[in-house]
C-alpha cells in the first residue's frame, strides 16, 4: 500500500460516483447506473423481481381502516382491558359481610302508625358441610352449579355473557353466576342488578376462590342462600318445610329445597297450591340433573315421588290476623314490583298498610259473634267452618280490612286471598251489569232490563242462536217459577233465568266485564260459558271486593291498595301510583246496584238490613254447600264475607251441612249476619248516605208494569197466573210462602209455595240458596 494520503468517499448508491469504466455491459433496456430489479423513478430501493407495486388507496376505500390497523387497535385494547382487569383485581379486597347476611325484622304498621307486627328474627342456624346429606348437596349442585367442583373457575363468562344476552333482547332477566359468585353475592355484595355490582362479584368471586377451598365455599353458600318462609341457609330451611334437622333430609326432600333456590315465594306449593306444577318440573329438572351426573340411579329416581312440604309454622308473633296481614302485604309488595321476596326477607323495612285498626278490629268480633261463638267442639262439621272476608272503601280503593282465618298459627292460608273456592251466585250482578253495558237483548230481541221477563222454570235448557246448549242448571230447591222479571229473579237468585242471560249477552263479553270491575283475568275457572252466571269462577273474597267496590263508585275502577308507605333506613320507597278509569258506565252499574237493592229490602238478603242504613248485596253458594258467602256495599263500604267449609286434617273442601248448628249454611244467613254486624260497627260514627243513582232508561220498578205488559201477548208475565203471588205484592212477598223466612237460616223460609212456582225463598237465610246437589255441577243462590 502507497504512503501517500488515500482520498476516499462511501460509495454514492446512485452508482452517479461510479467510474464508467467499471461499468457493466447492460442490456436493451436497462439504464446504466441502475442495479437490475430496481424500479423507474424509485432510487436507491430495490424492487422485487415479478410483482407489482401495490397501488394507492383511493376514494372512500381511504376511510377503512386496514388489517394492520384494525389488528393493532384490538391488540391495543386487549392490552387496556387486561390492565384494567389487573388493576381492578389489585384495588378490589374481599370485603366485611353485608347487612342482609344479618338480616333485620320488618314493622308493619296500621294506617294510624300503630304496629301491627314484626317479622321476627331472622331464621337462621350455621351447619357444617359434613351435615348435609351428599344426596342433598348433589341436589343443589344439580339446581345451581353441576360443575362447580370439577371446574377450577370462579366465573362462568361464557353463562355471564349469555344471561346478559337474554336480558337485553327481551328474554327475562337471568342468571349466569356460579355458586362462589352467587355466595359472593348473598354474603358480601347485594342484590341489585348492576353492570358495576356484577363486576365486583366477578372479581371478588375470582380472589375468594384462590383464598378458600370449594368445600368453604360451598357450605357457605348453603348457609346464607334463601329459601323462603323466612328460612335463612339449608338447615332452617329444614326446619321450616319439613320439621327436621338437615341430617335427616331425604333425596326428594332435598331436591325440592334445591328448587326453592330458583323461586322461594313462588315455589312453596302450600302457601301457593296453583304453582304445584311448576314446582313439580323445577323439582324433577334437579333430580334428572342428578342422574344426568350419575349421583342418582335412574332406579332411584323412578321411585322418588314428590315430596309435599309441610304447613308454615310461624312464630307466635303472628298469631292472630297478624300473620295473614303480613303474607298480603309481602304477595302485594311482590305483585305489584315494589320488593320481591328475597328483598324483603333482608328486613329493616317499615311498611305502613291501609288498614284501619277499628274497622279492623269490627271485622275480628263480627265474626268471633256470629260464626265463632256458633261453634261448638260436639259438632264434628264445625271442625271445618273457615271465614274469610275483605273491605274496600270505593272512592280511594283502600283495603281498610282484611279477615284471613281464626288465627295465622292455627291456618296457614289466608281465606281471604285464596282462590280455590267458587264464589256461586255473588257472581251474577255482573251479568246483568254486562247486560247494560252492551245494550244487549234476548233471543227474541227485547232489551235486558230489571224489569225484562224471562222463564224461571227449573232445569229449562239454554237457548242459543243455533238452538239448544244442552245446559239445563237447576234452581234452588228444584223450584219452577214460570216467568219472572230480572229484578225478581235477581232477588230470588234464580238459576235458569241468570244462565240464558248470560247466554243472550255472550259469555265472552260477560267475562271482559267481570274483568273490567276488577275480577283477575287468570282467575281458575272464570270460563266463558252461559254456566260463568252461577259463579263457577274462583275468585278470591278481596278480588270480589274490588269487583263489588267498582259497582259502588259508580263503574270507577282502581286496583286495590294494601300499602300506604314503605322506608328503609329513613328513605321512602317510591310506591306505584293508583290510577282509576270508567270501567263500565254509570247507567251499568247504577242498574245493578239499584237492583241489589231490592235483593236487601225484600230478596234473599234482608239480614243485611242490619246495618242499619241503605244497603245493596247478593247472596251466593258454592257447589255442594262448600262456601256461603255475601257480597255488599254502602256508599262508603265495599266487604265480602265468605264462610267456608274444608277438612282440617285433609285440606279438602267439604260441604257445611249441619255447621254452627244450622241444616245448611246460606250466603243469606251467617255470612249476611256478619257483614252487617261488621259494617254497622265500622260505620258507627260516619254519617248516613243514600245512594246516588243514575239508572239506564225502563230500569225503575215503576216501569215495569209499562215494559212487560202484553210481552208476550198476555197479562203482566212477572205474575204468573199459577204462582200465588199478588202483582202488586212487593219484591219478597208472598201469599203462598214465609214472608220472613227463618231467622236461624234454616229450610223453613218459602216452602209452602214450593209446589206451585210462588216460592220466595226465606229473607234473612232460608232455602234461598242452590241445593245439596246441583245436578249440572254448578253452584246456586
Amino acid at each position: 500500500m502507497s504512503d501517500e494520503p488515500q482520498s476516499w468517499a462511501p460509495r454514492d448508491s446512485s452508482g452517479a460516483g461510479a467510474s464508467s469504466g467499471n461499468d457493466r455491459p447492460t442490456t436493451s433496456g436497462e439504464q446504466p447506473g441502475k442495479r437490475p430489479g430496481q424500479k423507474p423513478g424509485n432510487p436507491g430501493k430495490p424492487g422485487k423481481p415479478g410483482r407489482k407495486a401495490r397501488p394507492r388507496r383511493t376514494g372512500w376505500r381511504r376511510a377503512v381502516p386496514t388489517w394492520r390497523t384494525t389488528l393493532g387497535t384490538l391488540l391495543g385494547l386487549v392490552v387496556l382491558l387486561g390492565a384494567g382487569v389487573l388493576a381492578a383485581y389489585r384495588l378490589v379486597d374481599i370485603p366485611a359481610a353485608n347487612a342482609s347476611a344479618t338480616a333485620q325484622s320488618n314493622v308493619y304498621l296500621y294506617s294510624d302508625g300503630s304496629v301491627i307486627a314484626r317479622d321476627g328474627d331472622v331464621n337462621r342456624e350455621k351447619v357444617k358441610l359434613s351435615q348435609v346429606p351428599p344426596t342433598v348437596q348433589h341436589a343443589v349442585l344439580a339446581a345451581e352449579d353441576r360443575d362447580f367442583y370439577s371446574d377450577d373457575r370462579a366465573v362462568d363468562v361464557k353463562a355471564m355473557l349469555r344471561a346478559g344476552w337474554n336480558t337485553v333482547t327481551g328474554k327475562g332477566k337471568q342468571g349466569g353466576s356460579t355458586i362462589t359468585q352467587q355466595y359472593v353475592k348473598n354474603y358480601y355484595l347485594g342484590q341489585e342488578r348492576t353492570v358495576l355490582r356484577k363486576a365486583k362479584e366477578a372479581i371478588i368471586a375470582v380472589k375468594l376462590n384462590r383464598e378458600e377451598t370449594k368445600d368453604q365455599i360451598f357450605e357457605g353458600y348453603l348457609n346464607t342462600s334463601y329459601f323462603g318462609r323466612n328460612a335463612y341457609g339449608i338447615q332452617a330451611a329444614a326446619q321450616a318445610y319439613y320439621g327436621k334437622n338437615v341430617e335427616e333430609l331425604t333425596t326428594a326432600e332435598g331436591a325440592y329445597l334445591a328448587s326453592l333456590l330458583n323461586a322461594p315465594s313462588a315455589y312453596d306449593v302450600v302457601a301457593h297450591p296453583d304453582n304445584k306444577p311448576a314446582a313439580q318440573r323445577r323439582w324433577d329438572y334437579v333430580l334428572g340433573g342428578m342422574v344426568k351426573e350419575r349421583w342418582l340411579t335412574a332406579a332411584e329416581r323412578a321411585t322418588t315421588r314428590f315430596p309435599t312440604p309441610g304447613e308454615a309454622k310461624p312464630s307466635n308473633g303472628l298469631s292472630g290476623q297478624r300473620g295473614y296481614i303480613v303474607q298480603a302485604v309481602e304477595d302485594y309488595l311482590n305483585r305489584r314490583g315494589i320488593l320481591d321476596a328475597k328483598t324483603l326477607a333482608a328486613g329493616g323495612y317499615r311498611i305502613t298498610t291501609t288498614l284501619d285498626k277499628a274497622k279492623q278490629d269490627a271485622f275480628v268480633k263480627a265474626v268471633a259473634d256470629n260464626v265463632t261463638a256458633k261453634t261448638s267442639s260436639d259438632r264434628a262439621a264445625d271442625r271445618n267452618v273457615r271465614v274469610g272476608g275483605a273491605s274496600i272503601v270505593p272512592e280511594t280503593g283502600k283495603v281498610v280490612a282484611l279477615y284471613g282465618g281464626i288465627d295465622y298459627t292455627q291456618q296457614y292460608v289466608s281465606n281471604a286471598t285464596r282462590r280455590d273456592y267458587q264464589v256461586g251466585s255473588v257472581f251474577k250482578p255482573f251479568v246483568l251489569t254486562s247486560a247494560v253495558v252492551n245494550d244487549s237483548t234476548t233471543q227474541d230481541g227485547r232489551r235486558i232490563t230489571p224489569n225484562t221477563v224471562y222463564d224461571g222454570t227449573n232445569k229449562r235448557t239454554v237457548v242459543g242462536v243455533q238452538g239448544s246448549t244442552d245446559y239445563a242448571p237447576a234452581n234452588e230447591d228444584d223450584v219452577d217459577y214460570g216467568d219472572i222479571t230480572v229484578r225478581i229473579a235477581t232477588d230470588k237468585s234464580v238459576n235458569s233465568v241468570y244462565a240464558q242471560m248470560a247466554q243472550d249477552v255472550g259469555p265472552a263479553k260477560v267475562r271482559e266485564t267481570a274483568i273490567a270491575l276488577g275480577i283477575p283475568a287468570d282467575t281458575p275457572d272464570l270460563t266463558a260459558a252461559p254456566s260463568i252466571a252461577l259463579g263457577t269462577a274462583n275468585a278470591s273474597v278481596l278480588d270480589m271486593a274490588e269487583a263489588y267496590a267498582t259497582l259502588a263508585d259508580h263503574g270507577r275502577h282502581g286496583r286495590y291498595v294494601l300499602v300506604e308507605k314503605v322506608t328503609k333506613d329513613g328513605a321512602e320507597i317510591e310506591l306505584p301510583a293508583r290510577t282509576t278509569e270508567q270501567a263500565v258506565s254509570r247507567e251499568a252499574a247504577d242498574t245493578t246496584t239499584a237492583v241489589l237493592r231490592s235483593v236487601v229490602e225484600g230478596g234473599t238478603g234482608t239480614a243485611a238490613r242490619a246495618a242499619g242504613r241503605p244497603a245493596v248485596g247478593k247472596t251466593g253458594t258454592a257447589e255442594e254447600d262448600r262456601a256461603a258467602w255475601f257480597a255488599g256495599y254502602t256508599p262508603d263500604l265495599a266487604s265480602v264475607v265468605a264462610v267456608m267449609g274444608q277438612n282440617p286434617d285433609t285440606g279438602a273442601q267439604t260441604p257445611l251441612y249441619g255447621a254452627l248448628g244450622l241444616p245448611r249454611v246460606n250466603g243469606g244467613g251467617v255470612p249476611a249476619e256478619t257483614w252487617a254486624a261488621y259494617t254497622e260497627a265500622a260505620l258507627r260514627s260516619s254519617p248516613v248516605r243514600e245512594f246516588d243513582l243514575q239508572t239506564a232508561p225502563g230500569s225503575d220498578e215503576g216501569d215495569e208494569l209499562l215494559v212487560d205488559e202484553n210481552a208476550d201477548g198476555g197479562s203482566d208475565p212477572s205474575s204468573p197466573s199459577d204462582s200465588g203471588t199478588s202483582p202488586d205484592a212487593t219484591p219478597g212477598t208472598s201469599t203462598g210462602g214465609n214472608t220472613e223466612g227463618d231467622t236461624t237460616g234454616g229450610t223453613t223460609g218459602g216452602t209452602t209455595g214450593g209446589t206451585t212456582g210462588g216460592t220466595t225463598g226465606g229473607t234473612t237465610g232460608g232455602t234461598d240458596e242452590g241445593p245439596a246437589s246441583v245436578p249440572d255441577g254448578n253452584g246456586n243462590g
